[in-house]
């Protein structure tokens, strides 16, 4: 076993450090565009592109894959992405920003894909879950990790830029001296919105404004830092803490779900979420410290969310379809996480910094009362029906074939337990492709 997951440890490696400059990098660029007078609709409109990108990546970079191979593609993507964020120090301009954004979240995507496809293709059903578990925590501690690099270089100098440029030119070095067998292309799972909603309605929706939020966090959440008082040290700690706190309650918030209602402790996460978003809001003017604690407590609990909204679909469908559905996930999540910056953007524009916290709670609330409305409207999953929990990155649809709970899939129909009242609103069989 310790020799497969050594096969697979340079193509972690260099995710790992893919992921330690993007996070770095997102991060500063907010800090950035701060200090060069850009308004916080702009540096949301800058940080919904990021994430445009990212679901073209997700569509379209397999046909890049299947032309020139995995690691020629990941070479030339990583060098692009390399190139991009020395080019942002040349032209400082906020629509040129945008659309670097956008090119830096395709690149990321197809990385992404590259990535995955690979390590699942290494990857026995023995070690799968091994693998999975190793790949989540790596991919949690670099995002989270790379806030820290913040601190090690001025904000208005060439550093951060320098930094961001290293680390995604040295991510191509361990692919591309690694001796394991390039994996077959990556094949396309279709799918359905409509047929992926009426498999479960909160579910998708608990993917959506997981979206919303986390997508307007990583943009915004610098801008919130310094417009509160924090200085760039602080800024990294803050971003960081609530990251890295990320780790901290799946284990425990997944194995109570995995013994109650799932619905319920979505609708518990979802309260807690909010309610942190206020204490962050009332916080702001006290003691750093205490929006240090608050941050923590708060990415401790809201990335949890899309793993419980995940697992709450997967209650609903049979293990082998888990790879499609998981395809429309990540897009409904893309979805939000593209609008959720620009969204946020413009209430911070109206109210201040601490808009970006209202924003949040107030779309952990209206999430909070639907999944209260949809569990009066659908019987639960019987606790012992229900699949487990599973800790999930947001990256690409290719992570689902690494999920140990997913099994090989052996058709294209899509059946599910449908939604009593689409059932009879909607004379279309049940049997759907997703």
């Amino acid at each position: 076993m310790w020799h497969a997951l050594l096969s697979v440890a340079s193509l972690i490696l260099g995710v790992t450090l893919m992921q330690v400059g993007n996070g770095q990098f997102g991060t500063f660029l907010s800090l950035r565009m701060q200090a060069e007078g850009f308004s916080s609709l702009t540096i949301g409109i800058v940080g919904s592109a990021y994430f445009a990108g990212f679901i073209l990546g997700t569509v379209y970079c397999d046909r890049l894959v299947e032309r020139a191979g995995h690691i020629r593609a990941f070479a030339a993507l990583a060098s692009l992405m390399s190139a991009v964020a020395l080019l942002h120090a040349l032209i400082i301009a906020p629509w040129t920003w945008t659309l670097m954004r956008l090119v830096t979240g395709c690149c990321i995507a197809g990385l992404f894909v590259i990535t995955e496809s690979w390590i699942n293709e290494r990857a026995t059903n023995e070690m799968r879950g091994q693998v999975f578990a190793i790949y989540m925590i790596a991919s949690y501690l670099a995002l989270g990790g790379g806030q820290f690099l913040i601190g090690f270089g001025e904000t208005a100098g060439l550093q951060q830029f320098l930094f961001a440029s290293l680390l995604f030119s040295l991510s191509l070095v361990p692919i591309a001296l690694t001796r394991a067998a390039s994996p077959a292309p990556v094949e396309r799972a279709p799918f359905n919105f409509l047929r992926l909603y009426r498999i479960s309605p909160l579910g998708v929706i608990g993917c959506l404004a997981c979206g919303l939020i986390n997508g307007a966090f990583y943009p915004l959440g610098p801008l919130f830092a310094r417009g509160v008082g924090l200085d760039v040290d602080f800024v990294s700690y803050f971003m960081g803490i609530t990251i890295l706190s990320g780790l901290l309650l799946q284990w425990p918030i997944g194995r109570l779900s995995d013994r109650l209602d799932r619905r319920s402790i979505m609708v518990g996460v979802l309260a807690a979420v909010a309610g942190l978003s206020l204490a962050m809001v009332m916080a702001v003017g006290g003691d750093a410290a205490m929006l240090l604690v608050i941050g923590a407590l708060y990415g401790g609990f809201v990335f949890t969310i899309y793993p419980l909204a995940v697992a709450h679909v997967n209650d609903h469908i049979e293990p082998h379809e888990l790879v499609r559905v998981s395809a429309g996930l990540i897009l409904t999540y893309g979805i939000g996480a593209a609008a959720g910056p620009l969204i946020a953007s413009m209430v911070i524009d109206g109210v201040g910094p601490q808009g970006l916290f209202m924003f949040t709670g107030g779309m952990a609330v209206a999430v909070a009362l639907f999944g209260l409305y949809r569990m009066t409207r659908r019987q639960a999953v019987p606790v012992d029906e229900q699949g487990p929990f599973v800790t999930m990155n947001r990256t690409t649809a290719v992570i689902g074939a690494l999920d140990p709970r997913a099994e090989p899939e052996e058709q294209y129909e899509m059946t599910f337990e449908a939604d009593p009242d689409d059932v009879a609103a909607d004379p279309v069989p049940p049997s759907a492709r997703i």
